[in-house]
């Protein structure tokens, strides 16, 4: 999923997409953006947008160092091989089911609803929160319950390639990772319910205390277990550490957002007087936004079996690094890094906006809300994806290469980061484009687009899975998704255009165009300092940090430099907003 996401387990991003966003989604527009749209220009709307997602931004960059540091600690405890590989099936589930049967749907249809049930009448809105919180607290339960009994169907459906060793701890973890089912719930209506508020820091900052909490028990389970252990000779008391240590980190995550819920005066009072006018429109958009997680499913089953298989291959073949499904997530999780701070901060602080403007009929308005968002996120996005393609290798040694996880195994994840890298952009405009569809109510057509898209990634990947050698087996995943956000872009492009009656592409074109020139410069620069560096070094710790801070901070430097004299104006705007909050800078 998603999704990316400050109010979500790192294990979330192991769900390509399925665009779900943050959990404690914006709900109320800042009183930034309103000035902004009220002045007019393109400047100050991107500027509103900008101020909009700093403190969103903030926070998830916090969230996500740490949740990359836990990522590294679980990698370092358990390696990317056979166990792993069965810790990262199982912790998947608890996201699986809560994005197939509720993720999506909060995302697609509450938060637009909410939005306008809000703008309707405040003490509507607020009834209209209760019924929702009814109805959705009782489904997780149930949920939750029906989830732990199909453990097993569970660990078959997604993994039918483990060995039996795999099989049986992959059903012992999921007993324990699936009653986070619930928490991901009640965390992501905590969250909405906080940001209806105005409240923005708790959703954005408990995930720190999650990723504390899995940092310390892997810790503890790398010394008490130490390295080498495998789904056969781990003990009772190891998985009992382990699988309910990383369960406990949910549970402290959502019981933090309480403090926060009862200083804005939040009481939840059960309401069971729910109307068929509310329910109804919020039923048929939910329908077909179930119809498209439930298709995204299928390919992540797909995609989590072939990369399974591989690495059930490999441990055949003697090669002696994990290249199965260990090797794809921690990849996933490195290439998400950049949209996730940037991308999901701007789409969170957007779709509430352009919800509003939808309601009221202003496509133009619409159509300017997307070329600001697209802009501001491309000129992140694409320089990152250059730096991750560049530097991966440096990266991965610095944070994987450790404990159970050897050089090769780290160089593995390098190589699969490298593919992602080649699909960030796709990846990342896609989902602010669908994310326009659902400001316009429309959960409808991209469900219909999903079943093309979906068609593509499998076939792409299975036909990689039989002519590719085993160890590049899940960088032709990542192609294949790759390939399958390309064309989902053009068609949502294709049918967005003839919606609201243009997209600005050429002003866009010319945008994205300077950001592709200023990008070069900083690319060659990273990619000369990696090979500098792997001559003279190869892959240590000390000269790796050394060459991701010199290659990182130099093409940083390069990038912003070309891009002022190229006036990028949202370049412009973000290096004046970062520099206005420097220590010693006097906010204009």
């Amino acid at each position: 999923m998603s999704d990316l996401e400050p109010g979500r387990s790192e294990a979330a991003s192991t769900l390509p997409d399925i665009p779900i966003v943050d959990p404690s989604t914006q709900i109320m527009e800042t009183a930034e953006d309103v000035r902004a749209e009220q002045a007019g220009s393109s400047g100050s709307r991107v500027g509103g947008l900008l101020k909009s997602s700093a403190v969103m931004a903030l926070g998830t960059v916090a969230s996500r160092a740490l949740g990359f540091v836990r990522n590294a600690v679980i990698v370092i405890a358990l390696g990317t091989g056979p166990l792993g590989d069965v810790y990262n099936v199982a912790n998947t589930f608890p996201n699986v089911v809560y994005d197939l049967l509720l993720g999506g749907i909060l995302t697609a249809v509450h938060v637009p609803m909410l939005v306008r049930a809000l703008e309707k009448d405040r003490r509507y809105g607020e009834e209209y929160e209760a019924r929702l919180l009814t109805i959705v607290l009782g489904g997780l339960l149930a949920l939750t319950a029906i989830a732990m009994v199909c453990a097993p169907l569970l660990v078959d459906l997604y993994a039918s390639g483990f060995t039996p060793a795999q099989h049986k701890l992959a059903v012992i973890f999921a007993l324990f990772f699936l009653p986070q089912i619930f928490f991901y719930g009640v965390g992501a209506l905590a969250g909405a319910s906080l940001n209806a508020r105005g409240s923005f820091a708790a959703p954005m900052w408990t995930p720190v205390l999650n990723s504390v909490v899995v940092i310390i028990i892997g810790g503890a389970f790398l010394l008490v277990a130490g390295p080498g252990v495998t789904p056969s000779s781990i003990s009772n008391n190891e998985i009992t550490l382990l699988a309910g240590g990383t369960t406990l980190g949910i549970v402290v995550q959502t019981i933090a957002m309480w403090p926060s819920l009862r200083k804005v005066g939040f009481r939840f009072r059960p309401r069971f007087d729910f109307r068929r006018d509310e329910l109804a429109p919020v039923g048929g958009m939910a329908m077909w936004t179930l119809l498209y997680v439930a298709i995204m499913q299928v390919g992540f089953v797909v995609n989590t079996n072939i990369a399974v298989r591989a690495g059930v291959r490999g441990e055949h073949e003697h090669l002696g690094y994990g290249v199965g499904l260990t090797p794809w997530n921690n990849a996933y999780l490195l290439f998400q890094l950049p949209y996730a701070i940037v991308g999901v901060s701007v789409m969170t602080a957007l779709l509430p906006r352009m919800s509003r403007h939808a309601a009221e009929n202003r496509t133009d308005l619409v159509r300017d809300d997307l070329a600001s968002g697209l802009n501001l996120t491309s000129v992140i996005i694409i320089p990152s994806a250059a730096l991750l393609f560049a530097l991966s290798p440096e990266l991965v040694t610095a944070f994987f290469a450790h404990g159970a996880t050897g050089l090769a195994d780290g160089l593995m994840i390098a190589n699969v980061v490298q593919a992602f890298a080649l699909t960030l952009v796709p990846f990342a405009v896609q989902q602010l484009l669908l994310r326009v569809f659902y400001s316009l109510a429309d959960t409808r057509t991209p469900a219909l687009m999903a079943m093309g898209t979906i068609v593509i990634s499998i076939t792409l990947g299975l036909v990689g899975y039989a002519i590719l050698p085993t160890d590049m087996i899940v960088e032709g995943i990542a192609i294949s998704l790759g390939i399958s956000w390309t064309v989902g872009c053009l068609l949502s492009a294709a049918i967005l255009r003839r919606r609201l009656g243009g997209l600005g592409a050429g002003l866009m074109v010319r945008t994205h165009t300077k950001i592709a020139v200023a990008t070069v410069p900083a690319f060659v620069f990273a990619l000369g300092v990696h090979e500098l560096f792997f001559k003279l070094f190869y892959y240590r710790l000390i000269t790796s940090v050394a060459a991701l801070a010199i290659g990182g901070a130099g093409a940083a430097v390069l990038y912003v430099l070309v891009a002022r004299r190229l006036r990028i104006s949202e370049v412009e705007t973000l290096t004046g907003t970062v520099m206005r909050r420097l220590p010693g800078r006097v906010s204009s």
